[in-house]
């Protein structure tokens, strides 16, 4: 289906009382029972009543967004590929809180089976486009408790994988039977390669410049000189009669090298909120794992501490290694890390967390402190992922904040940029809050 401008398809509309948005911004109709799946679409490109006039396509578009209840009032049927889009909106988004015609209760349902779901998985992504089918799929997850279908080999070979249904999948580990595993891998290292693609070579660049400008020599050649650096240092040395800075002391810009190294430790809280910013630590940490001027240590905790050091070759086998969910014990984790650090003024410390501390928060807050007494830079993030900061303990967030620790939420493009100011103990980029 396409899209124009003002679309009330793809745009926030008056909804009918009863109706819910779906993902692809439409709300879909009634008359699906609730264990029936939609029905495979014709593969025709267009429905035998395709609206000839934009009047009849801004009803069909508006009938799509209102689901065809009897207060839609739009008096449009729909046929062929339109009723089979509507149908499998309706499949997951049907059932709401109020009530369909006549007071009867709206009802959606996906069946009880693997190939029924896997129909539907089909039919989505014939639909819709590959970010909207994801969406479906996350809220199909939620709301009609497909989790455990996860487990069958079959479905996870229909579905649109994503860093969402990765973390959906490490935490069904533990449950997952030996003959889906292999498959589920299957899935991750699809996910895990593209995000390599996206973030590997960019990360690398970013984080060599930062490592060479962070290498300071007396003794520079013209083109290494930091000019900035260099007149701080002879701001003694200011002539005022020439009106000049004689440079007694050049300063200039090392290059990286196998004996320049700073050590970068990833402190992962992996409590169930935080399966996207697990997976894209890992796939960062076996990223600075694979930079030789760059000692990386990465560590997942709930209320135990678990150090994945020895797996950055393979962040498939971080991940699987990892169980979300459980409780948080930052103090306890943040103890592990300090007792590995042996450069302090050479080390950047990232704690990923939501801060919700279930251990001892004063001695939480005494372990940081301590640790930027000692020359570590600290970052600390509420989320790294594309979805924003998710809910946090906003006392502990200002308590680090006053330490000189502030908490924000990191984009995956702009930890690199993170990483590349905490290296070079320069202001770290901080987004302006939403």
């Amino acid at each position: 289906m396409t899209t124009e401008p003002n679309d009330p398809t793809t745009a926030a509309a008056p909804a009918s009382p009863g109706t819910t948005t779906t993902a692809a911004g439409a709300t879909p109709a009634e008359g699906h029972p609730a264990d029936a799946s939609p029905a495979p679409a014709s593969p025709a490109p267009t429905s035998p009543t395709s609206p000839t006039s934009p009047t009849d396509e801004r009803l069909r578009r508006w009938r799509l967004v209102l689901g065809g209840e009897a207060a839609e009032g739009t008096g449009c049927v729909l046929n062929g590929r339109d009723a089979a889009m509507d149908g499998a909106l309706t499949a997951l988004y049907g059932r709401g809180d109020g009530k369909g015609q006549a007071g009867k209760e709206r009802s959606a349902g996906l069946g009880a089976s693997a190939p029924s779901v896997a129909r539907w998985l089909g039919d989505i992504r014939t639909y819709f486009p590959s970010s909207v089918v994801q969406v479906m799929q996350r809220d199909a997850i939620d709301r009609l408790g497909l989790s455990t279908l996860l487990l069958e080999p079959e479905m996870l070979e229909a579905v649109e994988a994503d860093v969402h249904l990765v973390g959906t999948l490490l935490s069904l580990n533990k449950a997952m039977p030996e003959t889906t595993k292999e498959t589920a891998r299957a899935v991750v290292r699809k996910v895990v390669e593209d995000l390599e693609k996206r973030l590997a070579t960019r990360t690398r660049a970013t984080l060599t410049g930062a490592l060479d400008r962070s290498a300071r020599i007396n003794r520079p050649r013209h083109h290494d000189i930091d000019w900035n650096r260099t007149i701080s240092a002879n701001l003694k040395h200011y002539l005022p009669e020439y009106r000049t800075i004689v440079p007694e002391r050049l300063v200039g810009y090392g290059r990286a090298s196998r004996s320049v190294k700073k050590e970068v430790v990833l402190c992962i809280d992996q409590s169930g909120s935080m399966a996207a910013s697990v997976v894209y630590a890992s796939v960062f940490g076996a990223v600075l794992a694979s930079m030789r001027s760059i000692d990386t240590r990465l560590v997942v905790f709930d209320t135990a501490v678990v150090d994945l050091t020895d797996q950055l070759d393979d962040p498939v086998d971080v991940l699987f290694g990892t169980q979300l969910g459980g409780g948080t014990d930052i103090n306890r984790a943040l103890a592990y890390c300090q007792s590995q650090i042996t450069r302090p003024a050479e080390t950047v410390m990232v704690l990923i967390s939501d801060l919700y501390e279930g251990g001892i928060r004063h001695e939480m807050l005494k372990r940081v402190a301590a640790m930027k007494a000692s020359g570590v830079q600290f970052v600390t993030l509420l989320a790294l992922s594309d979805e924003g900061a998710p809910a946090y303990d906003r006392e502990h967030a200002a308590a680090l904040a006053t330490l000189g620790a502030p908490a924000f939420a990191c984009t995956p493009d702009l930890f690199p940029e993170v990483m590349a100011a905490a290296i070079e103990k320069r202001p770290l980029p901080i987004p302006d809050p939403v």
